[in-house]
């Protein structure tokens, strides 16, 4: 561009303003060039204080020093750094490689900046006001900084490569026409996504989105009254933890750290769906504190994730669903008045090898986090957290958990089966309480001995016979396997041939009962 123009290396342009021509000097010093006056009401590019041609420079001018700028004085290295400075027109660098360092802080922008395909080592826009930041494809070496700006038609950063850090902190971002706040579906990010303290007005889309080390949003307001979902990254891939935890308030030292006591703290919210199917995370998704509210046909969808841990420790959603079907966890972390009513929340496939709650969890309150998630009888969830509780040797419990099964079953049966069920229940309870058929058999044998030492009892054979024995006679009714030699030794008429046919009758239910137990725990529930 030098050259059409007939400008000599380092010439300054006739046609710059003052403004300009001061910009394009700072450029080949490396300096920064601020026009801000140094009244914070006037200088707020957010506010509505007007900023006059002393502070405005064209689109065109910054277009041109990074694009074909003049080299930079002895010594120094050119770059853009701009304070306080109003850029009028649109920046456009569509398909560019910008090699200048640039920043920007407290600049105003009157229309949308273009850098699609644009190429990059660090671009930094710090406490912007942006109408609309079309950013697909881009590619920086380094950081892409955007925070604390606000962009009132959206974000697109639809397949971007950045370098390193992706900064959003306390940006906000309002939809676009789509209804898309930030649509970055297809984004790499080399190392950390930081969006702490960013207010979302519209869907957040990160589809297929990678983020080689932490995705933060700490603190976040994430809202869409517009659509279903407020958050939509399926096939996220997260190399380390996803943050939808806390952020202190205040403070810039406290990004990325948990906020210390007494610290004024701001939750992560999201007033709208979240999905997270089939993403992926290298340590943890922690929802510590994490706020959510649904409307009815609204979720927060985790199908089919991978994680070493989850940390579901937010508040209870009043509305709306929580799915976790197919999802594999190591640690499942939690608390009892995280998870949603019954009805809300579905678990079919949920796989997890520990359980690490916070605070109180008993186990009839585990019984019901289990019923909440199976409307309908499921033995699924019932045997992983049975599985669970054995491997951490709570071998008690995991009868519980099976027995709790069983019951649940027996409601889906038919009348017949479903009185089997109870009879089972009632004297074995399926098998998992063994001990019960002792005390039926002592409570048998009493009665039966009690009843029988008043009974008529003449022999069937008077050529010889044993000596009565009312406890070993009963003992022989009760036992249907085995033959003491007492029942066809004597002879009983009425109602004393009834009661002993009962005790027959009672013996082989309680040995089938006994049996049926004893299979199921062979099969291990």
């Amino acid at each position: 561009m030098t050259e059409e123009t007939g400008l000599h290396a380092g010439d300054l342009p006739d046609d710059l303003t003052a403004a300009e021509a001061g910009m394009w000097q700072a450029f080949r010093n490396g300096s920064v060039y601020d026009l801000s006056s140094g009244d914070r009401v006037v200088d707020d590019p957010h506010g509505g204080h007007p900023w006059g041609p002393g502070r405005s420079v064209r689109a065109r001018v910054v277009c041109w020093l990074l694009l074909d700028g003049p080299p930079a004085l002895a010594g120094r290295v050119p770059a853009l750094k701009l304070a306080g400075v109003r850029i009028t027109g649109t920046l456009d660098l569509a398909g560019g490689a910008v090699t200048p360092y640039v920043e920007l802080r407290g600049c105003r922008f009157d229309e949308q900046v273009l850098v699609p395909e644009a190429r990059f080592t660090t671009l930094r826009l710090v406490d912007c006001a942006v109408p609309r930041l079309e950013a697909a494809r881009v590619h920086t070496e380094g950081d892409l900084h955007l925070p604390r700006c606000r962009f009132q038609n959206g974000v697109r950063l639809t397949d971007a490569h950045i370098g390193t850090d992706l900064l959003l902190n306390q940006a906000v971002v309002y939809r676009d026409r789509s209804g898309r706040s930030i649509a970055a579906d297809g984004l790499t990010v080399g190392q950390d996504l930081q969006a702490e303290l960013l207010e979302s007005h519209g869907e957040l889309s990160l589809r297929s989105a990678k983020v080689g080390v932490s995705l933060s949003l700490r603190g976040a307001r994430l809202a869409n009254p517009y659509a279903r979902l407020a958050l939509n990254a399926p096939q996220l891939t997260v190399g380390r933890t996803l943050y939808l935890t806390p952020a202190g308030v205040g403070s810039p030292l406290l990004s990325g750290t948990t906020p210390a006591r007494g610290t004024r703290i701001q939750r992560f919210e999201c007033r709208g769906g979240m999905r997270l199917d089939d993403g992926r995370f290298g340590d943890a998704v922690d929802l510590e504190r994490a706020r959510f509210t649904f409307s009815d046909d609204q979720e927060l969808s985790l199908r089919r994730i991978q994680t070493p841990e989850l940390r579901f420790l937010g508040d209870r959603p009043q509305r709306g669903k929580v799915v976790l079907s197919g999802a594999r966890i190591v640690n499942l972390v939690d608390h009892a008045g995280s998870w949603p009513e019954p009805g809300n929340l579905h678990m079919g496939g949920f796989a997890y090898e520990s359980l690490v709650p916070q605070g109180p969890f008993p186990l009839t309150r585990r019984l019901d986090w289990i019923a909440a998630a199976t409307a309908e009888y499921n033995p699924e969830p019932y045997e992983r957290l049975a599985a669970v509780l054995r491997a951490a040797g709570e071998d008690e419990d995991a009868r519980e958990v099976l027995l709790a099964k069983q019951r649940r079953r027996r409601e889906t049966l038919p009348l017949a089966a479903k009185f089997w069920g109870y009879v089972q229940d009632w004297t074995v309870a399926y098998g998992y309480r063994p001990g019960r058929a002792a005390v039926w058999m002592a409570v048998l044998w009493a009665a039966g001995t009690l009843a029988f030492a008043h009974a008529a009892h003449p022999p069937m054979n008077t050529g010889g016979h044993p000596n009565w024995s009312p406890g070993l006679f009963t003992l022989d009714l009760l036992l249907p396997v085995i033959d003491l030699g007492q029942v066809g030794q004597w002879q009983l008429r009425g109602g004393w041939q009834w009661l002993a046919a009962t005790m027959v009758l009672l013996g082989w239910i309680l040995a089938t009962t006994v049996a049926a137990g004893a299979t199921r725990l062979l099969r291990r529930g």
